[in-house]
């Protein structure tokens, strides 16, 4: 394992603040080092691994689309693209899709969108949240709203301001004639695991339809069945011009998408966004599974199973003091310490346990979708021993 941890820091970039580990493969719920040590995974690729490791349905629909075509440009339709256009279109609000391949290309193709839609009028300026996360390409950056990620690359995207999230009166006053959008995340993932306000997203559709400014939701990690809906919106009853997608989408294949609806779609024409790879067959086949496991019953082990979480976490809350709250929807959940995080996720990594914080001093818990009580009990069990002996 050292000498691959050696060779990764000689020739891989140094982006990540990686742990001392050598995956190898995984099943189910766990995963497994290059020196055979078990882990319980309770990061699942950040909210990405939706039906868990080594899923033979989706292994197979994988292996069988790789034999038959793996890749075609965007300009000759696929069935596996078509059919997953459809689930989508189908089972949402929206009247069309784009397919990217990754969260940080889907929210660039919404901050286009947004402005091509206001183009017209001569409006361009674009609202997000402080504390948001969106994502590290140079618009993802600029509209996210936490200068950690920014420091370095200024000048940023112009036309981009951040308000306080679940403020609906900053919101407000920040508007200005020039205002074409709004993005929020119905959960903030990075920004410490923080849900909206369901009064404050009602308020904000009816300020957007007022004003007719797009409303955009980010639903890149918490989107996809993590809240126990297919969209986090649906929890709200709030919904959004544009939606972004993508982590859990496909599995762990990676794809992206950009969900809008009538009046914004019609604004990009052929020659005025694309993506070479975004929704070829291979990942559109992946996605397919996971969203027709979703539609046969998977979205009810994620709500029996995040009711079970969120009992589990308060339990845990009164044994130990550290932890000052608790918070979040489906199995997108956080605990607050009192304490920094990262010594405690490493201390539960040494125990076999998989962990993510989400800010200095939050943990999140973003498991696969198939998790199971028994799980949740043996993380709790090791998360509670981490604390103990913190």
């Amino acid at each position: 394992m050292k000498n691959e941890i050696a060779k990764g820091q000689q020739y891989i970039m140094n982006t990540y603040g990686r742990f001392p580990l050598v995956l190898e493969k995984g099943e189910g719920m766990y995963v497994w080092d290059t020196n055979g040590k078990k882990y319980l995974d309770f990061v699942a690729g950040i909210a990405t691994n939706s039906l868990g490791h080594g899923d033979a349905g989706l292994a197979n629909i994988v292996a069988e689309q790789a034999a038959a075509l793996i890749h075609c440009s965007n300009l000759y339709w696929t069935m596996p693209q078509v059919e997953f256009a459809e689930k989508l279109i189908e089972a949402s609000c929206f009247d069309k899709v784009f397919f990217c391949n990754s969260g940080a290309e889907a929210i660039e193709g919404c901050l286009k969108l947004i402005r091509k839609y206001g183009s017209t009028t001569g409006r361009y300026e674009i609202i997000t949240m402080v504390n948001s996360f969106h994502g590290r390409t140079y618009g993802a950056v600029s509209a996210t709203g936490q200068k950690k990620y920014q420091q370095g690359f200024d000048p940023l995207l112009p036309g981009i301001s951040h308000v306080p999230f679940n403020d609906f009166e900053a919101l407000a006053a920040a508007i200005t004639p020039k205002t074409a959008g709004i993005i929020i995340e119905p959960v903030q993932g990075e920004g410490g695991i923080v849900p909206a306000d369901k009064t404050y997203l009602q308020k904000v559709r009816a300020l957007c339809d007022e004003k007719d400014i797009l409303l955009v939701f980010d639903e890149i990690q918490c989107g996809v069945g993590r809240t126990g809906k297919l969209f986090a919106f649906e929890n709200y009853g709030v919904y959004p011009d544009i939606c972004a997608l993508a982590k859990g989408i496909a599995g762990g294949v990676p794809m992206g998408v950009m969900l809008a609806n009538a009046k914004t779609s019609s604004a990009l024409q052929p020659g005025e966004h694309a993506s070479t790879f975004g929704g070829n067959p291979l990942a559109a086949a992946a996605a397919n599974v996971v969203f027709d496991r979703l539609a046969s019953g998977l979205l009810d082990n994620v709500n029996k199973q995040a009711a079970y979480l969120a009992q589990a976490l308060t339990k845990l809350k009164e044994e130990h003091s550290e932890i000052v709250d608790i918070r979040g929807v489906g199995l997108m959940q956080g605990i607050e310490l009192l304490i920094p995080a990262a010594p405690v996720v490493q201390k539960c990594l040494e125990n076999g346990l998989l962990l993510v914080g989400a800010g200095a001093n939050v943990i999140r818990f973003v498991p696969a979708l198939i998790v199971e009580e028994a799980h949740i009990d043996e993380a709790m069990a090791i998360l509670s021993k981490a604390l103990l002996n913190g």
